[in-house]
Order: C-alpha cells, then sequence, then structure tokens
C-alpha cells in the first residue's frame, strides 16, 4: 500500500508544473528548453500524453520567465515548435492509420469517450477545430488525429495548427509572464509563491468551456417536436 501511495505521490509531484520545471532545469541546464518542448510535443502529438500539463505548464513557465529563471522568447519558442510538430504528428497518426485506431473496444488510450468529444468537437467547429481546440485539454490532443482521419488537406490543417498554436501558446505563457508582475506590484503577493493556487486556477479555467459546453447540451432547451395546434 505504502509503494502505491510512493508512486502516486511521485506521479502529482512529476505532473505540478512547478516541480516539472525545477526537476528539468536541474536535469538539463541550459538544454531545459528541449525538455520543455518535449512536454508540450508529447501533450498535443502523442495520444498517451493528453495527462501531462499543457496549459499550466504554459502559464507557469510564464511565471518562471518573469522571475528571470527562464527565458521567455526561448520558451515561446519551445512550446510553439512543440505544439506545431506534435499536432502534425497527431495529424498524420490518424492520417496513416485511418479509422482502425479508434475500433478497438478495450483501448485505454482511444477511449470512445475521448474521441467522440474530439469527433463533435470537429464536426461543430470544421477546420477551425484545430485552433480551437488548443484552449480545451484532452480534446486538444485527440483532434488532429481525428482530422487526419477524415483526410483534411494537409496545409490547410497545418495554417490552422500555425495559427492556434502561435495564439495558444503567447496567450498563456505572457498571462503568466505579466500577470504575475501585475499582482505582485499591485498586492504585494508573488505567484511563485502560490504555485499550486495558480495551477487549480488554471486548470478549472481550461475546464470551464467542456463543463459548458456539456452544461449547455444537457440542459438546453430542447425542440417540442409534437406542438399542440389550435383548434380553430
Amino acid at each position: 500500500m505504502e509503494t502505491l501511495i510512493d508512486i502516486f505521490n511521485a506521479v502529482r509531484e512529476f505532473l505540478n508544473p512547478a516541480h516539472l520545471i525545477d526537476y528539468l532545469l536541474a536535469l538539463l541546464g541550459n538544454w531545459v528548453y528541449l525538455g520543455l518542448w518535449f512536454v508540450i510535443f508529447a501533450e498535443t502529438g502523442l495520444a498517451v500524453g493528453f495527462f501531462l500539463p499543457g496549459d499550466s505548464l504554459l502559464v507557469v513557465s510564464g511565471l518562471f520567465a518573469a522571475a528571470g529563471k527562464l527565458n521567455v522568447v526561448l520558451v515561446m519558442l519551445a512550446f510553439f515548435l512543440g505544439s506545431v510538430i506534435g499536432d502534425s504528428t497527431g495529424y498524420w497518426t490518424g492520417r496513416v492509420m485511418g479509422k482502425s485506431l479508434f475500433g478497438r473496444e478495450n483501448s485505454w488510450v482511444f477511449k470512445p469517450s475521448r474521441v467522440e468529444k474530439a469527433h463533435a468537437f470537429f464536426e461543430r467547429y470544421g477546420p477551425k477545430t484545430v485552433l480551437l481546440a488548443r484552449f480545451v485539454p484532452i480534446v486538444r490532443t485527440f483532434a488532429p488525429i481525428v482530422i487526419g482521419s477524415v483526410k483534411m488537406e494537409y496545409p490547410t490543417f497545418l495554417a490552422y495548427s500555425v495559427a492556434g498554436g502561435a495564439l495558444w501558446i503567447s496567450t498563456m505563457v505572457l498571462a503568466g509572464y505579466f500577470f504575475g508582475g501585475i499582482i505582485e506590484n499591485a498586492l504585494g503577493i508573488k505567484l511563485q509563491d502560490h504555485i499550486e493556487k495558480v495551477v487549480i486556477v488554471v486548470v478549472a479555467l481550461s475546464l470551464l468551456p467542456p463543463v459548458i459546453e456539456y452544461l449547455r447540451h444537457r440542459y438546453g432547451k430542447k425542440p417540442i417536436e409534437d406542438a399542440p395546434q389550435d383548434i380553430a
């Protein structure tokens, strides 16, 4: 039992963005940006990476850059390249392997619920899915695979991927980079000392769109199929 608890705590520590960045800094030194690149590449391009920190890692990296521990330009460049290459990897995985990926009933990675969520997103937004999915956890991991499986033209996919990656990364990283300074100047609070609370807020905001969408479908008004007709 203690072993399982130790494993759980180790995984939790690893998935904490601040601890992950500290670990990469200690392990890689100036090559830390390669480690950050790989995390975002895996989160966006490898189906098994859907559990990795995405939004929270971007925001916390911005805080680290504001504190002088990272270079904000190199951070954004590493994340941008990781997101675009990851997207393309997912796209070609779906395009080459096709829908055979989704036919495995007992698949842990390609669970029907995850794939259906990404497919529904694509059905609703079309090519814009590539851009919009960046801001929706889990969907951004599986959307490129689904889009590749339906064989969207790659130049179109790549254009939306580049635009979406640039928007997602600049928004998240710069939010951490500038917002940390604003809070410190206004309230005298260093967000670097409250990373866990920052992560909770970022995760909550990231989950807000899918939660709202679920509630809208679950409790939204349904069309009345058999409306009563006026009696003359």
